[in-house]
């Protein structure tokens, strides 16, 4: 019986599969490129070759024989550990599935050569593809700066950006109605809101959705309830000070996301305010971080990983040529009722 197993000594090689299966080197390649060009019985017989020879496809080689590089890159200027985890996780998942290799590229949104930047980095990695996060998608250059380059991307928002060949865009104007809603029909009616950065798509989205329940229910937002912060948690504090400082402090608050509104939580553990007993706070995200406060968070949540994993699957769809534009997708999102809210003090 002829011995097909390679020198021990060395790894094995396209060249080693080919032989052991009885096939080109250019069927093998067919088959790790995931090229529908082979059937099924010739397929079966190569897979097991790789399998019994231990062989692992050179990213360099596979991507020369695909005239692709098989990294894709997410782009985030968000500094929200929590959020941006639980997206890059969902991509890597499908980047995994799929044999792709995921590239991260932190930018500032207030970098002036922020596009100088994205185009030195897709030059450099030769990316296959790209998903932009917001706030960066929010950007009108970005998706005409990629449509020049060349480069597949999907774009993740709260409101739909033109110029991206596909895009993910979250429902959070409806969302933040559903959250005040929810506090009205508490008995709310000095009620308060954190905002995100007005600069950001997301954050107008949020603020002009609550506002509006507010105004179909004829509740006033006094000028003094509205505080501006920037996502992060030191700014929620400074918000809460504020809001809770007031002669007439509110009995609920909106905090634009979850971090702001676990500082919220702990300004008012602090000046010893029951929560939800003398104040309700809901948040924005339903983070991982969310369930494990005391009390729990009522807060809108965004299916992060399931929407990563859309995104991936779209943009890899988009680089392999299966589609040049695919249809935008509507998200969902829906409200998580937690410990944090309930009727205000009689």
């Amino acid at each position: 019986m002829r011995n097909h197993s390679p020198d021990l000594a060395r790894a094995a090689t396209i060249a080693d599969v080919a032989r052991v299966a009885d096939v080109s080197v250019r069927t093998v390649s067919r088959v790790l490129n995931k090229s529908p060009k082979v059937g099924e019985t010739t397929r079966a017989t190569i897979e097991r070759a790789i399998a019994d020879l231990g062989f692992r496809p050179s990213m360099r080689a596979r991507g020369l024989a695909a005239r692709r590089s098989f990294l894709l890159g997410v782009v985030q200027g968000d500094q929200n550990d929590h959020v941006i985890g639980r997206l890059q996780h969902g991509i890597v998942e499908i980047c995994s599935e799929a044999g792709y290799e995921l590239l991260v590229h932190p930018v500032s949104v207030a970098d002036p050569r922020l596009s100088d930047n994205l185009e030195d980095f897709v030059r450099r990695t030769h990316v296959d593809g790209l998903v932009l996060l917001s706030p960066v998608s929010e950007l009108p250059e970005v998706p005409h700066l990629l449509g020049r380059l060349g480069v597949p991307a999907v774009g993740l928002a709260s409101v739909r950006i033109p110029g991206y060949p596909a895009m993910l865009v979250g429902g959070e104007r409806i969302a933040a109605t559903t959250v005040a809603d929810h506090l009205i029909a508490l008995g709310h009616r000095r009620i308060a809101m954190i905002t995100g950065p007005l600069r950001f798509h997301s954050a107008t989205e949020r603020e002009q959705g609550f506002r509006t329940a507010l105004d179909r229910a004829g509740i006033a937002l006094p000028r003094g309830y509205v505080v501006e912060g920037d996502y992060g948690f030191d700014s929620g504090l400074v918000a809460a000070e504020h809001l809770l400082a007031l002669p007439n402090r509110p009995t609920a608050i909106f905090a634009s996301n979850d971090i702001m509104a676990a500082a919220v939580l702990k300004v008012a553990r602090e000046r010893g305010i029951d929560v939800p007993g003398a104040l309700s706070v809901t948040g924005f995200d339903d983070v991982d971080l969310a369930s494990m406060l005391s009390p729990s968070l009522t807060t809108i949540r965004r299916p992060l990983r399931d929407i990563a994993r859309e995104a991936a699957r779209r943009v890899i769809a988009l680089a392999e040529g299966e589609a040049s534009r695919l249809p935008d997708l509507d998200v969902p999102l829906a409200l998580v009722e937690r410990q944090s809210t309930a009727p205000p003090p009689a």
